[in-house]
């Protein structure tokens, strides 16, 4: 999909002050249940990653819904998707097909991981692929690219916090000096990382309930009010096709009401792609392995899809700032802040923009737990210091995630928006790598570590270089996420592409690896603990054949 971002422009010169006060009142309270936090659910022993960076993995069904969904349903997507509908019209609704595909999905080997990772204290997923084949340096793999694919996803946050701003006209206008106009996003960061050290997952756990709540009233009276101010959806969906049958810079039309034959490849590559990558993001499985038994992940999966009813009211909006002639400021990302702006009261426009912001701070917080459980256990503990007790982990996750934060403020400070973009629909390719070795992994010990790694690295390479050779009206590299399909002359997801090479050299090569009988490495798993829940005694234990499902394979 052509890259429809721009970066960031400078939007109104006045400040709407009632907005502003509206914005300032929610994001207090939600600071206020972050610190609270660090108390809620507080076990006797807490100075250790269980209870610091997964909740001390004792979040029920709602608690575990409310995450997940504050999660995976971020400020970023709240702007982006529908501003690349304002942008290029149906190619945007990708994604509302991809969150309906995710969650059958998921429903097959999430309660396996869940169940596993408790048997075993697992924290991250590359524990689990270092004690499946019994390799630090898969592990490793799958540990980098997770961080490699999260810093960005982090910065796309704080870039969704610096929309709201810049419409409600925070920080000084285009002219402002770097401080004074940076200075409102560096707050809303030093916020974020405050309660992030003390609290860990519990504070995005809490404050997902408020997020949420928020983007439900507002979408349910953005989904109504509008269309009412606007003539209805029949002017509405009028108004956006003349809208993007106009032509652009490059004589093409700037996009379609519904997607033509030519981009079908294109669509369904890409929602297939990204649902098979949704839950190969560290922060998806940080969420999940905080749920207190695999029943919570298997409820959870049926429940989740309401988001997606959702994310199609919200995808609708980007017509409706079509219609309304929103003015973007030669950005894309200002559409939907913009159009809420522009419609409603001051007051309401605050609850929105509140509502994106907080919307930034619940994934942000949760990404940057997960990227630091990574680096604690995969990095320091694997490679640096293997004696490192819970303590010592529990304060180098503490530290890390204050560091990858500090990242991503220099990132969104110091570079093009559009880098943090380009870096995202990187990470996506990438993560989809690390399929063979998780999702494989739990279903048969048939592949060779050694395969896995040529394969995961004949992915990346093969995913990064397509990925540089898409150009874009706006830039010569990293335009777009999709290109021919070798062997098909279709264009399509590279990612998925880079999957299928991905899983075809790990087959080929686990086979003539066991033909030279190649040593494996030591499974440290059991059939067992793939089908293992939390009895009534709070110990794991195995379930019966008849509910537990197909035995882990070896």
């Amino acid at each position: 999909m052509t890259n429809p971002f721009t970066t960031l422009a400078a939007g109104p010169q006045g400040v709407d002050g009632v907005a502003l006060a509206v914005f300032v009142f929610f994001f207090l309270a939600v600071t206020v249940m972050g610190f609270l936090a660090a108390r809620w659910r507080r076990a006797e022993h807490s100075a250790n990653l269980d209870e610091w960076g997964l909740g001390g993995r004792s979040f029920g069904t709602w608690i575990t819904w409310f995450l997940l969904g504050g999660d995976l349903y971020t400020a970023y997507t709240f702007v982006a998707v529908p501003a690349a509908i304002y942008s290029a019209g149906a190619a945007g609704f990708f994604a509302v097909p991809y969150t309906i595909l995710v969650y059958p999905l998921i429903f097959t080997f999430l309660p396996r991981l869940w169940s596993v990772s408790h048997r075993h204290g697992y924290v991250t997923t590359s524990d689990f692929v270092r004690g499946r084949f019994g390799s630090k340096g898969l592990s490793l793999a799958v540990a980098l690219t997770g961080l490699l694919a999260t810093m960005p996803y982090i910065a796309l946050q704080l870039v969704g916090i610096q929309a709201v701003l810049d419409v409600m006209g925070v920080g000084g206008g285009e002219h402002a000096n770097w401080f004074v106009k940076d200075l409102p996003l560096l707050i809303a960061f030093a916020v974020l990382a405050a309660y992030t050290y003390s609290s860990g997952l519990r504070a995005p756990a809490l404050i997902a309930f408020v997020k949420d709540g928020l983007i439900y009233l507002v979408i349910a009276v953005a989904i109504i009010y509008i269309p009412l101010k606007l003539g209805g959806f029949g002017e509405i969906f009028h108004s956006a096709g003349k809208a993007l049958a106009q032509t652009g810079p490059t004589g093409k039309p700037r996009g379609e009401l519904a997607s033509g034959p030519n981009a079908q490849w294109a669509y369904a590559t890409l929602a297939l792609g990204s649902a098979l990558a949704l839950f190969m993001y560290p922060h998806s499985i940080t969420a999940t392995l905080s749920s207190r038994s695999r029943n919570v992940i298997r409820r959870n999966t049926t429940i989740l899809p309401i988001y997606s009813l959702m994310l199609g009211f919200l995808a609708l909006l980007g017509f409706m700032a079509l219609k309304a002639g929103t003015d973007t400021h030669g950005n894309a990302q200002l559409a939907i802040p913009q159009l809420f702006a522009d419609m409603f009261p001051s007051w309401f426009a605050g609850v929105a923009f509140a509502a994106i912001g907080i919307g930034a701070l619940v994934p942000a917080a949760i990404m940057s737990i997960a990227a630091a459980n990574l680096f604690t256990r995969n990095v320091y503990k694997d490679f640096l210091k293997p004696t490192a007790t819970p303590e010592q982990e529990h304060k180098v996750a503490k530290l890390v995630s204050l560091l990858v934060k500090v990242g991503a403020l220099i990132f969104v400070l110091t570079m093009d928006k559009t880098v943090a973009i380009n870096f995202q629909l990187l990470g996506g390719i990438w993560i989809l790598q690390t399929m063979p070795a998780l999702v494989g992994g739990l279903f048969t010990r048939w592949f060779h570590r050694w395969a896995l790694l040529a394969g995961w690295a004949i992915g990346m390479l093969y995913g990064t270089l397509a990925a540089y050779g898409v150009a874009s009206p706006t830039q010569k590299h990293f335009g777009g996420s999709n290109a021919e399909i070798p062997g098909i002359g279709e264009i399509g997801y590279i990612g998925l592409t880079a999957f299928v090479l991905n899983v075809v050299v790990t087959v080929v090569l686990t086979l003539a690896l066991k033909a030279l009988k190649a040593p494996e490495g030591v499974d440290e798993t059991a059939p067992g603990d793939y089908t293992a829940d939390i009895g009534d005694d709070g110990v794991t234990a195995d379930l019966p054949p008849a509910t537990a499902g197909a035995p882990g394979g070896h």
